[in-house]
């Protein structure tokens, strides 16, 4: 009996027994629903207790030898270089004129993230102990003493599997529900949430050992994630599992699903092929705004060179920007253009919206949607300084909208990200990004009728802002891009 089914079960009963007439709700009639109840929730912990059994079981048996699948490699495009719009152009008339596009990509759907495939009981006890652990800077702390801690005689089949039998036992129930609690608190996306079990774990028991990555795998796998197992030269290592295809990372292709390692680099390695139940693959989308503790960076002014008083001081946080710096770049459903949405969807972080947001509003206040659009625009244009990021990182890296505002070069996918970021979330306007072979531009859905180059949708008009054509307005396409080829990557 799954989870879901007990709580119909029960919920039905419970309607069932409350519909009775006054006189029927007698002693009996409770003490029968109360037994009922009570064989049900055993029934269930009867069922997750072989569910551990038979996975143990599973581990003792032979696993099986799997060769790496070489990495996809990270994004080399040929970036057009910025324009600069000619003097003489700025004050030319512009006309309405629809453009072609090639196809469009859809909106990433947003699952809800992983569940445990049944209820993680938590035990209060009448002493709790905790243990305290970082992560990017954030303190928390979760119900572990060293009455948990074990230790494995090695990586082989029984060490692992006796171990697990022991992790599933209630003991370890508190700790999961506060690990779940934690990832909620927190608002952590699913690769935030395997770095932060991987951290505390590590803390607890040692980095890399194999201890730290028995017991991050566990929580992982009991938090509802798809995982195995895996040995190589009596290091225990854990493969996840990624609905997303990650750039440079080798991975192991199990019954048709990607696995990839934290920590591994060898060619081949022996997987424990024993699946849990419920288990899903994480995604790499970020749908809220991730709360870190807030470590200020240095102040950063950035100034618009066509509107003076668009000028403003911004600081991020170091935190967010360590975390970003771990995240892996990818795509899904086969589609490299997929990427550059699930940084444009990313939300800003709460500790920029409460210092640049305002400052922004002040400068675009009183001002029409179009004129306020046309001041974002500009700033975006000419604040930021342009870069290769070949040049840069070596190898083609989009930035989330926090690291265009710290780091000191950008290029055009950082800037549309950003600008659709801002525009979004201050004026309330839909927008699109609109890629061309080496190039990232973007559009806006106006609440009135504007002129300039534009792509129809669903019987809505996006004009083309583009923060890459320097000095050019709302309308305005950079020279040179074949919209024939132009694809439409859909935005929240």
């Amino acid at each position: 009996m799954t989870y879901r089914s007990f709580i119909i079960l029960t919920a039905f009963t419970l309607c069932s027994f409350l519909s009775l007439p006054a006189s029927a709700q007698n002693d009996d009639a409770r003490n029968a629903y109360d037994e009922f109840k009570r064989q049900v929730e055993q029934n269930y912990l009867d069922f997750y207790k072989q569910a551990n059994e038979d996975y143990a079981d599973f581990v003792r048996q032979a696993w099986e030898k799997f060769e790496t699948m070489p990495a996809i490699p990270k994004p080399k495009d040929d970036s057009v270089p910025p324009v600069v719009l000619p003097d003489e152009d700025e004050n030319k008339p512009i006309k309405d004129n629809e453009i072609t596009f090639n196809d469009i990509i859809p909106v990433i759907e947003q699952k809800p993230q992983p569940e445990p495939p049944q209820p993680i009981k938590d035990n209060p006890q009448p002493t709790e102990n905790y243990y305290s652990f970082s992560f990017f800077g954030t303190q928390e702390k979760v119900r572990l003493d060293e009455n948990m801690r074990f230790k494995l005689k090695g990586a082989d089949n029984k060490s692992i599997a006796n171990c697990w039998q022991r992790l599933a036992e209630s003991d370890y129930d508190n700790l999961i529900s506060d690990c779940l609690a934690l990832r909620s608190r927190h608002k952590l996306c699913d690769w935030a949430y395997l770095l932060v079990l991987r951290d505390l774990a590590d803390s607890f028991f040692g980095k890399n050992t194999n201890e730290s990555t028995l017991l991050s795998s566990y929580l992982y796998c009991r938090s509802g994630y798809m995982m195995r197992l895996a040995e190589a030269d009596n290091k225990l290592y854990m493969l996840y599992a990624s609905k997303h295809a990650i750039y440079g990372n080798t991975y192991f292709k199990i019954d048709g699903i990607k696995f990839y390692t934290l920590d591994f680099s060898g060619n081949n390695i022996y997987v424990c092929p024993a699946s849990y139940p419920g288990e899903q693959p994480m995604s790499l989308l970020i749908p809220d705004n991730m709360q870190f503790t807030w470590n200020a960076t240095e102040n950063r002014t950035l100034k618009s060179k066509r509107y003076s008083d668009m000028n403003v001081d911004v600081c991020c946080n170091k935190n967010s920007l360590d975390f970003y710096n771990t995240y892996p770049t990818s795509e899904i459903n086969d589609d490299f253009m997929t990427r550059w949405a699930m940084y444009a969807n990313t939300p800003m972080e709460d500790g920029i919206k409460d210092s640049l947001y305002p400052a922004l509003r002040k400068k675009i206040d009183g001002l029409s949607k179009k004129e306020a659009t046309e001041r974002l625009l500009n700033w975006v244009q000419t604040a930021f300084e342009y870069e290769y990021d070949e040049k840069i990182w070596g190898y083609d890296r989009a930035f989330f909208p926090e690291e265009t505002l710290y780091y000191p070069y950008c290029d055009c996918e950082d800037r549309s990200i950003l600008f659709t970021r801002l525009v979004r979330d201050l004026l309330g306007l839909p927008c699109i990004l609109i890629y061309y072979p080496g190039h990232l531009a973007s559009a806006v859905c106006f609440d009135k009728d504007v002129k300039g180059d534009y792509i129809s949708l669903n019987g809505k008009k996006f004009v083309v802002c583009d923060p890459t054509y320097i000095g050019a307005s709302i309308g305005l396409t950079m020279p040179d891009m074949d919209n024939s080829s132009a694809n439409v990557i859909l935005l929240q």
